[in-house]
């Protein structure tokens, strides 16, 4: 056993009202400059609808995450070494910005400057890519809300699998939102797909990041992470994902789209696992086992075992503590509410989602029937509007059962808590019909419905003491290569002459430092050495040219 900590989130679909507030300012706090125009590291989608890009979950075009070779080994569904080789300088798997949208603003200066005439004039929209006339015909929010109806939904992947009944019952259009942000996997797919090893995945809490000053820009990451959530800036020629917020996570603070999110559907805390566990619980036969293989690679917090475990791996204290307190270990595992988002990718995601329900109650109340009746209110969820098959087509892999038990659980929570709300006597037998006890539902729906900041984050704040031994988790990265991650590797694609250097433990000042700096060194190295990798081409950068002498101009 080989214990590590991983951050983690869970978010609660019956709490989003769809109102991007969280895309809102994760784009203004990461992907508010030039050459990232059209990327959203947190995107919230319209269920059923296509997403962003469209089509994301179709992974027979995309080729996305890993497939399970007749051996029960695993490697990207994109192809292994051999195949990269062959398509390293064009890669034909990856969406093109129709499949993003191409980014537009409005000629507003137009509306100010256009002569006197007979016509009003309009601000018609230009491109931020060519500064050209455009015309606006998709975007990351365009099937917001079920617009376009039909002719959209009809591309949804997911809505495509189901059977032809369900699919007529779509005539009683249900919808959900769903917030997505990067998984943070326990086994990307993104890792390994790197010829230059750039992606990593950080040993103290499971952040997947990208080194800039080792990506390459060969946009393989794109095509191997199959939720589409790394992205390529065409100015810098680099790939850019969501870095969980880690300089907030680092000082106790919540990423930014949860600390904005306005139904505060969004849980934040630490699980730690197993990491000698991953490949074999990714690699198991049956998609539909895959959802409770990985909740087998979870160690329990309070186990004294995985305690002395965690603090031979040099695990502080207060992190196992927090580990204990986590919001994501109860709704995972204490409670089971908690589901991955397509576990079949075999990515290991850790980033779970609370399916919606529908106000079963008020529903068959209003229908003349018992809403509280154990038998009426189980059979009211098989019935949902939201048909528990799309649900489990994105969660479970396209089984129902644990939908189906999440959803009871929940149903059972608000009949219970409904009578304690109008003063009736608690009624135990619906807990028990559920697996749980009086006292666990009222703990559950604390959680669920009035939880405190403190108890939906609890993120212990980094260690600077132990930076000095910090390195990346190169070796769970990848399961088709040895010394991961993927592609690394002293070939002809990538230089790997030693692992790099990972961001670690740093302030908001030594991280402006660092991102401001020419090359991988100190700032005050800038004379000496320039990274032209990191340079926009706007400008010349320090280093480019010998200094002037004698005040001449070269």
């Amino acid at each position: 056993m080989r214990v590590m900590a991983q951050m983690s989130m869970v978010m609660n679909l019956d709490k989003c009202i769809g109102c991007h507030t969280c895309s809102v300012t994760c784009k203004q706090a990461w992907t508010n400059r030039s050459g990232v125009e059209y990327v959203w590291f947190n995107n919230v989608e319209s269920r059923p609808g296509q997403g962003y890009p469209r089509t994301y979950q179709n992974q027979d075009r995309w080729e996305g995450g890993w497939t399970r070779t007749r051996t029960g080994r695993l490697k990207p569904r994109a192809g292994g070494r051999i195949k990269k080789l062959f398509s390293i300088f064009a890669n034909p798997k990856m969406p093109a910005m129709q499949d993003y949208y191409e980014p537009w603003t409005y000629d507003y200066e137009h509306l100010l400057t256009a002569p006197a005439g007979d016509d009003t004039p309009v601000a018609r929209p230009k491109s931020l890519l060519t500064g050209k006339d455009t015309k606006v015909t998709w975007s990351a929010n365009w099937d917001d809300s079920l617009a376009g109806g039909n002719e959209i939904a009809a591309g949804d992947p997911i809505l495509q699998q189901m059977s032809e009944q369900v699919r007529q019952e779509y005539e009683k259009a249900f919808l959900f939102f769903l917030p997505r942000i990067c998984e943070h996997c326990l086994n990307p797919s993104c890792a390994a797909s790197c010829p230059s090893g750039a992606i990593y995945k950080r040993a103290e809490d499971g952040i997947v990041l990208v080194d800039q000053d080792r990506c390459r820009g060969w946009r393989m990451c794109v095509t191997g992470c199959p939720y589409k959530k790394i992205y390529f800036n065409h100015r810098t020629g680099k790939a850019e994902k969501c870095t969980f917020c880690f300089p907030r996570i680092e000082i106790g603070q919540p990423t930014i789209c949860s600390e904005t999110c306005v139904g505060r559907l969004r849980y934040l805390g630490l699980m730690l696992y197993d990491a000698d566990a991953v490949g074999k619980a990714a690699a198991v036969k049956d998609e539909h086992a895959l959802y409770e293989a990985q909740k087998s690679v979870f160690l329990d917090p309070h186990d004294p075992q995985v305690i002395a475990a965690a603090r031979a791996a040099d695990i502080p204290d207060d992190w196992i503590t927090a580990a204990q307190r986590s919001p994501i270990w109860d709704l995972i595992m204490k409670y089971e509410v908690a589901l991955p988002l397509h576990p079949e990718y075999r990515t290991m995601p850790m980033v779970w989602y609370i399916p919606p329900l529908s106000p079963v109650v008020d529903i068959l109340r209003d229908t003349g029937h018992d809403g509280e009746d154990l038998d009426n209110l189980f059979g009211a969820v098989d019935a949902l509007r939201i048909p528990v098959d799309y649900l489990a087509g994105l969660f479970t892999a396209g089984d129902p059962a644990p939908v189906t038990a999440v959803l009871q659980r929940l149903a059972a929570m608000r009949a219970y808590q409904r009578r304690i709300n109008l003063g009736e006597e608690r009624d135990e037998s619906l807990a028990a019909a559920v697996g749980m006890t009086g006292t666990e539902m009222d703990d559950m729906y604390r959680l669920l419905a009035i939880a405190k900041y403190e108890e939906r984050y609890v993120i212990p704040a980094a260690h600077a003491e132990d930076a000095h031994h910090l390195e990346q988790l190169a070796t769970e990265c990848s399961l088709d290569t040895e010394g991961g991650p993927g592609m690394g590797g002293s070939g002809p694609f990538g230089e790997s002459s030693g692992t790099p250097a990972p961001i670690s433990i740093e302030n908001f000042h030594m991280l402006r430092d660092r991102q401001t700096a020419d090359s991988v060194a100190a700032p005050d190295d800038k004379q000496k050495r320039v990274n032209l990798l990191n340079w926009d081409g706007k400008g010349r950068p320090e280093g480019l040219f010998p200094p002037k002498k004698d005040g001449g101009d070269q």
